[in-house]
């Protein structure tokens, strides 16, 4: 019997099965189709997975308002040999982020709150400690890692005796700045606790009922929760992680967080793919707005100047820079918004080109592959950006 590793030649011999591992390349500039625009992705999917030593990978591309194209590559299940496809449930990770922010600028669109507000301002039941008064903690320094707050959390066993306390407990110990407020960049996933509490607190419900109820509801996420559902328990992927000391896979073991807003979230890339649908077409979705166009385009933003550069490794360049949540980027004259995702064994990345109304977004169960994945995010959108669909079809 075969290990867990997946090797060069096992994933060559898989690709060739189903038609898609070809040598063609295409000119730049070169218009394809989409049976070359398949047989390209799918050559490139390969090389990253081959690479990250990634188990499986369930990929989409959109195009507008439709969903182009999705596809499953790898084993779900290593084990059971169960083959990834599109439907594949997944821990989405951070890329979670940018829909807890719709949920709260959407309180700010009801008044609630204005960006530059101090948020010590809404909170009775505890407050940050640590902050100049002078220059306070503001809801656009939580939604662009600016406030200070620590980066870390503890994590729980699934199938542990422990659980996460409930979210107050949490943000109790948490709410206490490392650094000066707006001083520098420092990824917080404390702060986008917070930002779920905020949003329970101004809604007035609570923060899962809203989620379902004003996120994944009006855009369809029937696949997206913080707790899979039956079916979706079905379809769930195994976490894995590279022993490069054994040369093969190793299952990771399933944790909760203190943090969870943050990302602890499970859902599909069909999904996911609606949700680049909703932010390419700049907060509509099926002739529903889940935002404003004026906040929209605060979103799209790029917030601070001077924090520029490579956000999360070397991905892009000095364009590079927080809008709210959302990565923004200048590339090749276009603006580009991107995020990641990241929990034990599990790696995601969603990216659209917001001038071309393109987007690629894929999940994975590789543990730490985010370098692999920004690449490859790049070299779908070249492919993508050459596509014209076939009239016929």
């Amino acid at each position: 019997m075969m290990n867990s590793n997946l090797s060069r030649v096992f994933l060559k011999a898989m690709l060739l099965t189903v038609g898609l591992f070809g040598a063609h390349e295409f000119l730049t500039g070169q218009v394809v189709d989409r049976e070359d625009l398949v047989r390209s992705v799918s050559r490139e999917v390969a090389s990253t997975m081959e690479k990250g030593r990634i188990p499986s990978a369930s990929i989409a591309l959109v195009a507008g308002k439709e969903v182009v194209w999705a596809e499953g590559f790898g084993y779900s299940n290593l084990w059971a040999r169960t083959r990834a496809k599109p439907e594949t449930v997944y821990l989405i990770g951070s890329t979670f982020k940018t829909m807890s922010t719709y949920a709260l600028l959407q309180q700010m669109e009801a008044g609630k709150f204005k960006l530059d507000d101090s948020v010590n301002n809404y909170m009775k039941e505890f407050k940050i400690r640590g902050e100049d008064h002078e220059n306070p903690v503001t809801f656009r320094h939580l939604l662009t890692h600016t406030s200070g707050l620590p980066g870390g959390f503890v994590a729980f066993p699934v199938w542990g005796d422990t659980v996460p306390p409930p979210l107050n407990v949490s943000l109790k110990k948490m709410m206490k700045l490392r650094f000066r407020t707006g001083s520098r960049v420092l990824y917080s996933n404390p702060a986008f606790t917070l930002v779920a509490y905020l949003v329970e607190q101004f809604a007035g419900q609570p923060y899962k009922q809203v989620i379902r109820e004003r996120i994944f509801e009006p855009i369809e996420l029937d696949d997206t929760d913080f707790i899979p559902k039956g079916d979706m328990e079905e379809r769930l992927s195994i976490p894995y992680f590279y022993d490069r000391r054994t040369g093969t896979h190793k299952p990771a073991s399933r944790s909760k967080a203190d943090v969870w807003p943050a990302g602890v979230v499970y859902g599909t890339i069909l999904d996911q793919a609606r949700w680049l649908i909703v932010n390419l077409n700049h907060g509509c979705y099926d002739g529903g707005r889940l935002l404003s166009e004026a906040v929209f385009d605060q979103l799209m933003t790029r917030q601070y100047e001077r924090f520029s550069g490579p956000i999360h490794g070397d991905w892009l360049n000095e364009t590079t820079g927080y809008g709210l949540t959302w990565w923004i980027s200048e590339y090749k004259g276009d603006k580009l918004f991107a995020h990641s995702g990241s929990v034990n064994g599990y790696t995601a990345f969603i990216v659209g080109n917001l001038d071309k109304k393109i987007g690629f977004a894929v999940l994975t169960n590789g543990d730490k592959v985010h370098s692999h994945l920004f690449a490859l995010a790049l070299s779908v959108l070249e492919l993508l950006d050459r596509y014209r669909p076939d009239p016929m079809n």
